[in-house]
């Protein structure tokens, strides 16, 4: 295993910070918070009003370097569709990676998402002719619920982790 993020301390979330809508005139928010059974949780609720219609999380910088080749994530959902994503900078706009997940209502699960298969972006929208994601450098990670699911969501998240194939 190349690097995790556990969230049963208490500290583990520290330093995660909301970007919604708000910074283009939404009235989406969200928060990530840590859960006294030992994990964290990303919530709140997302508005479509003022042309609105996602919430974000972002983590502290993590200048994190690997060989990894997978994100597993083992989280607890709402039915609804989460997105993951990281930034090879340390900067607030820019390309971004993304991949969608969508964990079932209730219950824990693991979820193996292939690095190679995070689709480059900017602002949400597609970048084609970026290279595709990989861990060679990653500084920050975000969760993210969008796509027109109006309404409030709750996203339980134990841990986050960069492996290579073999784990």
């Amino acid at each position: 295993m190349s690097h995790i993020l556990d969230f049963a301390a208490p500290g583990s979330v520290v330093g995660w910070h909301a970007i919604d809508d708000r910074v283009m005139g939404g009235q989406s928010s969200s928060i990530l918070r840590h859960d006294a059974q030992g994990h964290a949780v990303f919530c709140g609720t997302v508005s479509l009003a003022d042309q609105g219609g996602f919430a974000s999380v972002r983590s502290p910088l993590l200048a994190m370097t690997s060989n990894a080749e997978f994100c597993r994530l083992t989280v607890r959902g709402d039915g609804k569709r989460y997105k993951l994503s990281f930034r090879k900078d340390t900067g607030f706009d820019g390309l971004n990676f993304q991949n969608v997940f969508e964990p079932p209502a209730g219950n824990w699960v693991e979820i193996r998402l292939p690095l190679s298969a995070f689709v480059p972006g900017w602002r949400g929208r597609r970048l084609l002719a970026a290279p595709p994601g990989n861990a060679s450098a990653i500084h920050q990670l975000g969760l993210l619920i969008g796509d027109r699911q109006a309404g409030d969501f709750r996203l339980e998240i134990r841990s986050i982790a960069f492996i290579d194939p073999a784990t």
